[in-house]
């Protein structure tokens, strides 16, 4: 089902990027990585992936900034914040700019697949989860 799609990973852990790497290359994904949120806007413009797998806390620039600079792209890709904190405010500011799903370390490698099945099935901007309707405009159309 994951044809190849891109994601790029933001995390700074090494042991947990190379574990959420290699789940992910197993389910078929192609997978960038950035050990930052530095090096991870750089290679948003580069690789232009579907999907943003981004840590909220990292050295050299954190999720939010992530976050924020993808608000500001005409398309941006899905985003997934990953996190050990447990605040509500920042998953409530995270949605706000606009993550299809937000996961509190640790969690189990199927909820994560999930989640990126989710993301990736989604159509249109990350405010714009409601593909349902514009199929059924569709067929009734036909």
């Amino acid at each position: 089902m994951p044809d190849g799609e891109k994601i790029l990973l933001i995390e700074d852990d090494r042991e947990i990027a190379t574990t959420l790497r290699s789940v992910l290359e197993s389910a078929g994904y192609n997978v960038s990585y950035a050990p930052n949120g530095k090096e991870g806007q750089r290679l948003i413009q580069e690789v232009g992936p579907a999907l943003v797998i981004t840590d909220m806390m990292m050295p050299q620039l954190g999720g939010f900034p992530v976050l924020e600079f993808l608000k500001q792209m005409e398309t941006p890709p899905k985003v997934i914040m990953i996190t050990a904190n447990e605040g509500g405010r920042h998953k409530a500011y995270a949605e706000m700019l606009g993550v299809s799903d937000y996961l509190r370390k640790p969690f189990a490698m199927d909820v994560m697949l999930e989640a990126v099945e989710r993301a990736l099935s989604r159509s249109g901007s990350p405010a714009d989860d409601s593909p349902k309707p514009k199929k059924l405009s569709r067929k009734k159309a036909e």
